[in-house]
């Protein structure tokens, strides 16, 4: 295991609650009405959720996740967060950001030990600017990440610290995604968001009216069934103590897996930019316009229905 040192001191911490309101997030977030075609033709209404535009640091399904586990770690007396993320993980990047602005050291948990001696990414780069302290471990060791000789190792090593899962999906963090699925009561019939840890769907599902769907489009392999339904069951189960809402995955769209893209993709992408002006980021977003894209085409909507794509997240600068 290597670790790269912070890229500079996030100075004194303090424990006081963090005021997240000064942050001015923007909540709701705005929904957009887009006119295209190959929905229109099949009756469909298209609508986006523009959770990208919450916050410039903290987007998205980042917000909702990291908020009420902020706020759960400032109660606690926690100066340090750590957290867990690949190589691209928009996660990582949000956390490092939430650091830098309400005073906590940040701790990311990188997979793949080899990247320790490569320059780093984009992704990576930002958080080592924002003051995370990038700790690499080999594959195997990170898929021990939740067992608790894994948890004593790391406390160890660095001292006490808040712990927020990969993906920053846990009960708190579903807890928060259910303001999503409330704020569109009475705007659709089925809402759709890219899944890479089940915490946004499991939330958004509870969020919404009985009257309402929410669907999940992975945007990695899972087998079959995907493993992220009885994932997205147990975040549920740990947030409100059952299944809520009505939910389903369609597992088609993953375009080889995460981070994965093909020359549809990009295209689709692409044309979607060019018809829309509006920029699609590829790893979640694009994937899920796809998604709905090709279920529009095949008739899964009924004609007078309205489906709302929640975008999650900014393409990288």
């Amino acid at each position: 295991m290597k670790q790269r040192p912070p890229a500079r001191d996030n100075g004194r911490v303090t424990s006081a609650v963090p005021d997240l309101a000064a942050l001015r997030p923007r909540l709701p977030s705005p929904l957009q009405h887009v006119e295209d075609g190959r929905f229109a033709r099949r009756g469909v209404r298209l609508l986006l959720k523009r959770d990208d535009l919450i916050h410039p640091e903290l987007p998205g399904n980042k917000w909702r996740k990291l908020e009420l586990n902020l706020r759960a770690a400032a109660e606690a007396g926690a100066h340090t967060l750590l957290t867990f993320g690949g190589a691209y993980s928009n996660h990582l990047r949000a956390t490092a950001a939430a650091g830098r602005l309400l005073g906590f050291a940040t701790i990311g948990v990188i997979r793949g030990a080899e990247l320790a001696d490569k320059p780093l990414n984009p992704s990576l780069a930002r958080c080592a600017a924002d003051g995370m302290r990038l700790h690499f471990v080999d594959r195997a060791a990170y898929r021990r990440k939740a067992e608790p000789e894994t948890a004593a190792a790391l406390r160890e090593r660095f001292g006490p610290y808040y712990a927020v899962p990969e993906g920053g999906s846990n009960a708190l963090a579903v807890q928060g995604c259910t303001a999503l699925g409330r704020e569109l009561h009475g705007a659709s019939d089925v809402v759709a968001v890219a899944c890479g840890t089940g915490g946004t769907l499991a939330g958004l599902a509870a969020g919404l009216a009985p009257d309402q769907r929410a669907l999940g489009i992975p945007v990695l392999k899972g087998g079959t069934p995907h493993f992220l339904a009885a994932e997205t069951e147990r975040l549920q189960y740990a947030a409100f103590g059952g299944r809520r809402g009505t939910w389903d995955l369609d597992d088609r769209f993953h375009c080889g897996g995460y981070a994965r893209r093909t020359p549809e993709l990009d295209a689709f992408a692409a044309d979607f930019e060019d018809r829309h002006g509006i920029p699609l980021e590829r790893l979640y977003v694009a994937k899920l316009l796809l998604g709905l894209t090709t279920l529009a085409q095949e008739g899964a909507f009924p004609p007078g229905s309205t489906v709302t794509a929640v975008v999650t997240g900014a393409p990288t600068p």
